[in-house]
C-alpha cells in the first residue's frame, strides 16, 4: 500500500487500565503485537507518531486521570512520538491539543488509526477524521474491543463489534480498513 511520507500513526488509548477485568471478554489477542509492529515501522521510516490517552472523568474508571490504569502500556510509552493528545471523550479530535490543527499545520493528510477500543474511540476518531477530510486507514487487526451489552440485555461479542466497525468505516466511506501486513512489509 502506498503511504504518504508523512502519514501519521495515531495510537488510541493503549493504556494499562484496559487490562482490568471490569471490561470483560476481549477479542484479537494479537492487537498489541500489531500495534508494536506499526510503531517500529513508523519509527524506522521517521513518520510522525501521535499517542492518545483517555483521561476518564467517570468515578472509579480504570482509566481515571492520575491512576495506574491511566498510564500508557510500556511498549507505547517508550516510543519516540511527536504529540501526546489527552481526551475525556471518544474522539481524539476533541482532545488537547487540537489534533486536526496539528495535522494540518504539518501538511499531514493521511492518518493510520490503531488502538483500543475498536468500536468506540478508534471508530469515532476514524469517522471524524474522514469527515474532516483526512485520508484515514484503519488496520483492524491492530485494534481490539470487548463484549458489550446494549438495550434489553442484548450482548454483542467483541468479534462481532469489530466486524461491524470494519463494515461501518469501510462501507460508509470513512476509512480504508486493512490488515497490518498491508502497511508493514
Amino acid at each position: 500500500m502506498n503511504l504518504d511520507d508523512n502519514a501519521a500513526l495515531i495510537v488510541i488509548d493503549v493504556q494499562q487500565g484496559f487490562g482490568d477485568a471490569v471490561w470483560g471478554a476481549r477479542n484479537n489477542p494479537r492487537a498489541e503485537e500489531n500495534i508494536e509492529r506499526l510503531l517500529t515501522a513508523w519509527t524506522a521510516a521517521a513518520r510522525p507518531i501521535v499517542l492518545v490517552r483517555h483521561d476518564s472523568v467517570s468515578p472509579g474508571s480504570p482509566l481515571g486521570a492520575g491512576t495506574a490504569g491511566n498510564a500508557l502500556q510500556p511498549f507505547v510509552a517508550a516510543v519516540p512520538h511527536e504529540l501526546l493528545v489527552t481526551k475525556d471523550v471518544n474522539s481524539a479530535f476533541y482532545g488537547d491539543p487540537d489534533l486536526a490543527a496539528w495535522l494540518r499545520e504539518r501538511g499531514i493528510r493521511q492518518i493510520v488509526v490503531v488502538g483500543i477500543q475498536t468500536n468506540m474511540c478508534v471508530e469515532t476518531t476514524a469517522r471524524m477524521g474522514g469527515n474532516l477530510g483526512f485520508d484515514v486507514i484503519v488496520p483492524i487487526d491492530a485494534t481490539h474491543t470487548f463484549d458489550l451489552e446494549g438495550p434489553a440485555g442484548i450482548v454483542l461479542r467483541a468479534d462481532d463489534l469489530a466486524r461491524a466497525t470494519a463494515v461501518n468505516l469501510h462501507g460508509g466511506g470513512f476509512a480504508r480498513v486493512v490488515e497490518t501486513d498491508e502497511l508493514v512489509d
